[in-house]
């Protein structure tokens, strides 16, 4: 009997190995909070590498166990090795800045700081629309193997991810994911969510995560096509809403 770890290694090594690297580096960011007093908006400037790197440990994990459905092919190697690239950028960049004691996302004070955040969100945008891409590959064929369910779990996942993804240009329009207020505002303990003002980051975690949440309730507990999706859509909706009380100023928990 394989282990969990095995099974993704046998799935897609590329997109393993680079989740498990992640996986370390968020330990190494974790003990850097409690080890160093550098902090951006009033928190270890640690944190965020910390929650990117788990983030996209947990995405690239989750994509290399739906990909081997699609079985080997060129589109599924090179969006691996596409998405390792291009989060590797992202990921490296906002871990200098934290050790810089200096914002990663929204920082354009110079043009070298500009080109960094932009080549920052088209790289977003790029695996964003690239697992569109992906997810329009499970629409496309039947998996005859899989429980109904479980596939339409994965294909409203990856709808909603894509969705809550391009979100963040809400974010990057304004230069910042706070509504009515600026970041630094004081939040919610860990994932540090406004209690004052609007938050974005909400909706955009939410929908993001879906691409797990989904399918797993598919598989695990639905088990009906008609009440996965019916759970999709009212996810989406709890979802859009968030983003709508975020866009009014409103904090999801007030102090």
């Amino acid at each position: 009997m394989k282990t969990l770890s095995e099974l993704l290694r046998y799935r897609n090594e590329p997109m393993y190995l680079f989740g498990l690297a992640c996986l370390l580096a968020a330990a190494v960011c974790l003990a850097l909070t409690r080890l160093t007093d550098v902090q951006v908006n009033g928190v270890s400037a640690w944190y965020k590498p910390v929650k990117f790197f788990l983030s996209t440990t947990l995405f690239v994990w989750t994509m290399a166990w739906y990909m081997f459905y699609l079985g080997p092919s060129r589109a599924v190697q090179i969006y691996s090795w596409g998405v390792i690239l291009l989060l590797g950028f992202e990921l490296i960049y906002i871990a200098v800045q934290a050790g810089r004691g200096q914002l990663s996302h929204f920082k354009v004070d110079t043009p070298m700081y500009a080109a960094l955040y932009s080549m920052m969100a088209l790289a977003a945008v790029g695996i964003a629309l690239w697992t569109g891409y992906i997810g329009l590959l499970f629409c496309q064929r039947n998996f005859p193997d899989l429980p109904a369910a479980y596939v339409w779990g994965i294909r409203i996942g990856i709808g909603l991810f894509v969705i809550f993804a391009m979100e963040g240009l809400a974010m990057g329009s304004q230069l910042r994911h706070t509504v009515g207020g600026p970041d630094g505002s004081p939040g919610l303990p860990v994932v540090n969510w406004s209690r004052t003002y609007g938050d974005l980051r909400i909706a955009h975690f939410m929908g993001m995560h879906a691409i797990q949440i989904i399918p797993i309730l598919a598989y695990y507990a639905l088990k009906s096509v008609r009440l996965t999706v019916a759970v999709g859509l009212l996810y989406g909706l709890a979802t859009t809403l968030l983003f709508i009380q975020a866009m009014r100023g409103k904090p999801l928990w007030p102090l």
